[in-house]
């Protein structure tokens, strides 16, 4: 007795070519997931690490992007198809952009003019409003009145001072508390007499060493991108 013939017939060629399309649809949606991931977590520790290296709010300046977001779509070459994700400093300020920049990749900080940076003691008020207090400004937000003018001196090392004569100060120790006298000559309440009060002092330059490694988080966060890319497809 003989064995019946078994026939084989090939596919439709539209099986693979769906197959194909299908496969490409999931790796690319995985792909865009996982980049979109990635710099979500990039800027997650770069922030993280700026608030732990002690910079203040200077981390939400920092901020993540990718192609999922934008557009929603990879970008296709004759080659194939590529994702990306991005971490980029939304504030167009260039005082924050200078300062992100001077402690992710360390600066040397020269004056823009004159001989001298001039460093504000706490003696002073910090800021007027949100804007930074500087012998530049001094008279301009009437500190010259509130405290008294400026008066540049020598310290005994030489370092040069900008002073106040005649200013007083609180006599609990507060910070920024540095007065004028009362038109009479008398001590305004709870301030103590000082023959000066130095409210800068003046440094030919400074540096800055960088304080959060930024290319090391990234290279952190790429090594992560093939297995999240793994768990998306998984997911799908």
């Amino acid at each position: 007795m003989s064995r019946p013939k078994v026939e084989l017939r090939m596919p439709p060629r539209s099986w693979f070519d769906n197959f194909e399309r299908e496969s490409r649809a999931r790796l690319e949606a995985a792909a865009l997931n996982a980049t979109h991931i990635a710099a979500g977590r990039a800027k997650s520790m770069i922030r993280r690490e700026m608030s732990a290296a002690a910079l203040g709010r200077l981390g939400n300046a920092i901020e993540s992007g990718s192609d999922l977001q934008k557009s929603g779509r990879v970008r296709t070459s004759p080659v194939g198809f590529s994702a990306s994700g991005w971490v980029y400093v939304r504030s167009k300020s260039e005082r924050t952009l200078g300062t992100i920049e001077a402690y992710t990749q360390g600066a040397q900080i020269a004056p823009r003019s004159g001989r001298y940076l001039w460093i504000p003691t706490d003696n002073i008020p910090a800021r007027a409003g949100k804007v930074k207090i500087t012998p530049r400004n001094w008279d301009k937000f009437g500190l010259d009145k509130r405290i008294g003018p400026l008066v540049m001196v020598k310290s005994i090392n030489g370092r040069p001072l900008l002073i106040a004569q005649g200013a007083t100060l609180s006599g609990s120790g507060k910070t920024r508390s540095a007065k004028s006298r009362r038109k009479d000559g008398g001590l305004r309440k709870g301030q103590v007499a000082r023959d000066f009060v130095v409210a800068f002092v003046g440094i030919p330059r400074t540096s800055r060493q960088a304080r959060v490694d930024v290319p090391a988080i990234m290279r952190e966060v790429q090594a992560m991108v093939p297995g999240l890319i793994a768990e998306q497809l998984r997911r799908r």
